[in-house]
């Protein structure tokens, strides 16, 4: 089994997230442009996630291996204390898919949302054309797929951010938190 660690971020990452996200298919897959992937644009969106962290919005963190190289972000964005919830979003360098990784930091990253914050939703997008992303959630044996009708609002916003079509899932806390210690349990 694969480990990770899930840290702050640090300004001086940008230069290691830049030439993650600078290759053409994770870059595509997140909707960036050559100028978000740029170290000081990355820069910007280090400084940025700093800021939402500090006002309660956003909590984002760098994805660390067994090494201690950074191979990504997993990020808790748009948290709603009113409405307990929350949307998730990560993304790897090219050289770590289908390792684990996602799966592991994607636990991590939901003891965070349900267990310190409380939450009891947080929604899972991925763009219409993610077929990776699509599929990655769906092994997830927590992951409730589809609810863009039991959630339209959460649905069109993130179209509306996304700019383009999406699906809608949903990690709902008494599912997570059921699955979670179940398999501490039987481990």
């Amino acid at each position: 089994m694969v480990c990770i660690r899930l840290v702050p971020h640090d300004v001086s990452y940008a230069e290691e997230i830049s030439k993650l996200t600078s290759v053409s298919e994770v870059r595509n897959a997140l909707g960036m442009t050559n100028a978000q992937c740029s170290v000081p644009g990355t820069r910007d969106f280090i400084r940025l996630m700093q800021l939402e962290e500090k006002l309660g919005h956003h909590i984002s963190r760098v994805i660390l291996d067994e090494g201690n190289n950074i191979i990504g972000v997993i990020s808790l964005k748009n948290i709603d204390e009113m409405q307990k919830s929350c949307h998730v979003g990560t993304w790897l360098g090219r050289e770590y898919w289908g390792k684990g990784y996602n799966e592991i930091a994607k636990i991590e990253i939901l003891k965070i949302a349900f267990e310190k914050l409380h939450l009891n939703y947080v929604f899972a997008g991925a763009r219409l054309e993610n077929i990776r992303s699509q599929k990655a959630q769906a092994k997830l044996p927590y992951m409730t797929l589809n609810v863009e009708q039991q959630f339209h609002y959460e649905w069109k916003k993130l179209e509306w951010l996304e700019q383009t079509p999406c699906v809608l899932n949903m990690v709902r806390k008494e599912d997570f938190l059921n699955w979670y210690y179940q398999d501490i349990a039987v481990s």
